[in-house]
């Protein structure tokens, strides 16, 4: 079929990079909806490869629509639309998971906080939005984010095995289970390792992350406030 300008447009639309955001956009969700359809810690875990997958590929869109000459209007909307919902929704997954661990509710608040601000930002512009483009420490501050939650995965995911595994040599909670018709505990076989570990290290990593998203968020503030002052 000849090409067209009506099909060559198109055909950009649906080139690599943007299936790629795209995918990494309907992983976001899928990272929650994991845990309706797999007890955990698989759950955990499956969630940790999804989300680790699709952080991948937020390098590989962006370099290959660079590369490749295919940057366009859809993949730069997607983009940081694909990011956020990916670090909301697994951080709203994490939080629930983890006991409402206050030491990481206050950092996810920073970052839910800074994220909707900035998105608002960026709206009230409009045509002006462009001054708030992504920096070098936005990108550095995306990768701590995602690399702290992944670790965080980990975490619940080994915790909530040793957990289990020690529950599993309760015999009267085994013996309580029986009664009441369940065994669930009995299946999991994995291995006692202790999650605590990774998740100071997950803590560590999200408060770094919080640090890096406020220092941005303050940054793009100071670039628009000039344009806030003007007349609607």
């Amino acid at each position: 079929m000849t090409e067209t300008p009506l099909t060559k447009p198109r055909a950009m639309l649906w080139n690599l990079p943007n299936i790629l955001t795209i995918l990494r956009l309907l992983a976001a969700p899928g990272v929650a909806i994991l845990f309706l359809y797999f007890h955990r810690p698989f759950a955990d875990w499956f969630a940790l490869v999804l989300f680790g997958l699709a952080a991948f590929t937020d390098f590989f869109d962006g370099y290959l629509a660079r590369a490749w000459k295919q940057e366009t209007r859809l993949g730069a909307m997607l983009d940081p639309i694909a990011d956020k919902a990916m670090v909301v929704i697994a951080l709203l997954v994490i939080t629930g998971y983890s006991g409402m661990d206050p030491w990481l509710i206050l950092p996810a608040t920073a970052i839910l906080f800074r994220e909707v601000f900035v998105s608002g930002l960026r709206e009230y512009l409009g045509d002006t939005a462009g001054l708030l483009k992504v920096t070098n420490l936005a990108k550095w501050k995306t990768t701590a984010q995602m690399t702290a939650i992944a670790v965080l995965f980990l975490a619940l995911g080994l915790d909530y095995t040793r957990e289990a595994n020690s529950a599993r040599l309760d015999i009267d909670l085994l013996d309580t289970l029986d009664q009441i018709g369940t065994s669930d505990l009995s299946v999991i076989d994995l291995a006692t390792y202790d999650g605590g570990a990774v998740w100071i290290i997950g803590l560590t990593l999200i408060w770094v992350a919080a640090l890096l998203t406020l220092v941005t968020g303050w940054d793009y503030f100071r670039k628009a406030l000039p344009h806030l002052g003007a007349k609607p």
